[in-house]
């Protein structure tokens, strides 16, 4: 499988929406340009010995605010000086804040192309710095986003969750809940290192088309040799092709559907307890863990912490049923039906 030429890639940018309200940060940048006007008239005010005016000689509190605005917006020196007290008012109330807005206007454009960039930069590697432990989503569509959801439900800080899409509606409603997010190709090992993909927890491959699903899973498992990978393939005849390629756990909608319907023709009730079990609301749930110390040499059936299903050790599975489960050994894996 080869991918086509394509254009040169735009930069990555991972980011994660901010827990300051856009109203409280704008707050405090007037507030901080406020206090800095104040230090400047107080200092001013106080060495208003030092200052002198060419109108009238003695120099009142007027004359100090309307000199230390005139200053701080470096313009005003020259050969037009307001005489009245209205015209400096005016002046210092009225013109100065123009004057201010305009230079906001061209510091911000200066900040959209320089120090916008610098400042995403940062901050994509403090977040970097700080990915450990988590959960790795290739595509937010339908699957993916319900997985997020689902995620959220049980427990999982949005933190701790990095969401890997290129188009920016899916982009938006993943940091719409506090997730991480990068647009990029998740096929490109690029995108992959900035997610730092070898530290996760677990990568899960929604990408919407099985044969950009398998890319993403050879391409994480490259970079990720021992992370669980899951993956969504929507046709039977890859489900293989995905495991070759270094999927852990291969999810086929259709053929999940089919059986929650072929198991409501036995009884009405065993699809609503398969659904009950994958549902973070259910009464009940699964949880897969290591066996304990204490469990060591016990049976499955005797463990206090949920009923015990399967068991898998040295890569075999073994049900409730066999002999194997008759003693557990150090390592084994239990899977449980615990309550919710």
């Amino acid at each position: 499988m080869r991918q086509q030429a394509s254009a040169p890639s735009k930069p990555l940018t991972l980011r994660r929406r901010s827990r300051t309200p856009v109203w409280l940060s704008l707050l405090w940048r007037v507030l901080l340009a406020l206090a800095l006007i104040a230090v400047a008239l107080a200092g001013h005010w106080f060495d208003r010995d030092g200052l002198r005016d060419n109108i009238d000689g003695a120099i009142s509190f007027v004359d100090v605010l309307y000199f230390t605005m005139i200053t701080v917006t470096t313009v005003g020196y020259g050969d037009i000086v307001p005489v009245t007290d209205q015209a400096r008012m005016f002046d210092t109330f009225v013109v100065t804040p123009v004057r201010l807005f305009v230079w906001l206007i061209f510091l911000g454009t200066a900040y959209e192309f320089l120090f916008k960039h610098v400042w995403e930069r940062w901050r994509m590697s403090v977040i970097q710095s700080k990915l450990r432990g988590h959960v790795v989503v290739a595509g937010y569509g339908t699957s993916g986003a319900e997985a997020v959801s689902e995620l959220v439900r049980r427990g999982t800080d949005p933190a701790e969750i990095v969401v890997i899409d290129g188009h920016d509606q899916s982009l938006a409603a993943a940091e719409a809940i506090g997730a991480n997010i990068i647009d990029g190709d998740a096929t490109r090992n690029a995108t992959l290192e900035a997610v730092q993909v070898a530290r996760a927890r677990a990568i899960l491959v929604s990408a919407g088309r099985d044969d950009t699903s398998i890319l993403i899973v050879l391409t994480a498992r490259r970079l990720a040799p021992d992370v669980p990978i899951s993956v969504v393939i929507r046709s039977e005849d890859n489900e293989a092709l995905a495991r070759q390629a270094g999927a852990d756990t291969v999810i086929n909608p259709a053929s999940f559907a089919g059986m929650l319907l072929a198991g409501s023709t036995h009884g009405p009730h065993i699809a609503d307890y398969m659904a009950d079990l994958a549902n973070a609301g259910g009464q009940v749930s699964l949880r897969e863990r290591t066996v304990t110390a204490q469990e060591v040499g016990k049976s499955l059936s005797a463990i206090s912490t949920g009923l015990g299903l399967r068991i898998y050790r040295a890569g075999a599975c073994h049900g409730f049923w066999e002999p194997e489960v008759a003693r557990l050994e150090a390592g084994d894996l239990i899977v449980e039906v615990v309550p919710r």
